[in-house]
């Protein structure tokens, strides 16, 4: 697997610019475009970030999309994607918030 492959592809599922991914992972752009510029991988940290960005685990991440594919309705899509935009301490106070329904 190609880790910085798959971080474009998913921020450009989301018709993210590097600088939004940035925004919504607490990383600096500079950081992430020098991954690029030096084909160096991510820490684990920063990886872990991503990651939170995207709306992912770790291990979500590392699911090859042959082994896996979940459809998803249109009202799941809309939550979905309004979770990709929370900060991470807003992902959690939704997460929480959905545990107590």
């Amino acid at each position: 697997m190609d880790i910085l492959e798959k971080i474009t592809e998913l921020r450009e599922e989301r018709h993210w610019s590097e600088y939004q991914l940035a925004e919504k992972s607490g990383l600096t752009q500079s950081t992430i475009s020098s991954w690029y510029r030096k084909g160096i991988l991510p820490s684990i940290p920063s990886l872990a970030k991503i990651c939170d960005a995207f709306g992912l685990t770790l291990s979500q991440f590392f699911i090859e999309e042959e082994t896996q594919t979940i459809d998803l309705n249109s009202r799941q899509a809309v939550l979905l994607a309004y979770a990709a935009r929370l900060t991470p301490e807003q992902y959690e106070a939704l997460l929480n918030f959905l545990q107590k329904l």
